[in-house]
């Protein structure tokens, strides 16, 4: 496990701001629902007069002076899209790092074969992503509590979970981008996870393409499903976990057998 403690080593200082950054959005967005909470009902009947704009973030389907339904779209949009990124960050500097800052000739001349070095930097990444989902779940608990609502416990946790699943599948994606890369993921994975969300904006503004909710995470993650179905999409997870385990294996074949720089 040595490698696996020293990617943790390495990423504390990235794990600490991201997780800060997001929980600390999160909660801001949690203490301010009372001064708002008034004023939901002309906020949402603006909202549902916006057309396609409301149908993108699942608006019209929730009810903003709710604490669940303000907590679904304020707070679900900066886990969300904050997550996939720390998350799709990760996974595509896992395994390329190592070519681009100079230090795969030292890794691999320790007598460990290439699939453990894949295995505990995969290891790494779901490590930080577990501790970071942990510690944005404590402080949505905290600040809930804090402002005197009552916690709707089995939806709060489906949707952290529902997000945890997507940050693992952006993972999982992005590590087998970066076995085939020699330069970082960096800009890879924040571009892909950037194009997810904006597919999964288009799926909810229009029905002809609905399709596309099986292709992206944000999918099974969105607020407005999970508040009124109080079950995750069993099928759009099922197809996400398909593509993680797909990207985790094409990373193994491709860094196993690669000519590393």
């Amino acid at each position: 496990m040595t490698i696996v403690r020293h990617e943790l080593r390495r990423g504390r200082a990235a794990l600490a701001v991201w997780t800060l950054s997001i929980g600390g959005l999160l909660a801001v967005c949690v203490f301010l629902f009372p001064e708002i909470k008034g004023e939901m009902d002309a906020v949402g009947n603006v909202f549902a007069s916006m057309g396609s704009f409301t149908a993108a973030f699942g608006m019209d389907r929730l009810d903003f002076g709710a604490f669940l339904g303000f907590y679904a779209v304020e707070c679900g949009n900066v886990l969300g899209l904050g997550g996939a990124l720390f998350a799709a960050l990760l996974g595509g500097n896992a395994l390329s790092k190592e070519e681009r800052d100079g230090t795969a000739e030292f890794l691999l001349t320790h007598p460990v074969s290439r699939a453990r070095v894949a295995t505990e930097k995969l290891a790494a990444v779901l490590a930080q992503i577990a501790a970071m989902s942990l510690v944005i779940l404590g402080l949505a608990l905290l600040s809930a509590w804090a402002i005197g609502e009552e916690i709707p416990w089995r939806v709060l946790l489906l949707m952290h979970l529902a997000y945890f699943l997507l940050q693992v599948e952006l993972a999982g994606i992005c590590f087998g981008i970066s076995a085939f890369l020699r330069r970082g993921g960096t800009g890879t994975g924040l571009g892909l996870a950037a194009l997810l969300y904006v597919l999964n904006l288009i799926a909810n503004m229009t029905g002809q393409v609905e399709f596309l909710k099986y292709i992206t995470p944000f999918g099974y993650c969105e607020g407005a499903d999970i508040v009124a179905n109080g079950v995750l999409n069993a099928g759009r997870v099922a197809m996400g976990m398909v593509f993680a385990v797909v990207g985790v294996a094409a990373a193994y074949v491709r860094y196993c057998g690669k000519d590393i720089r």
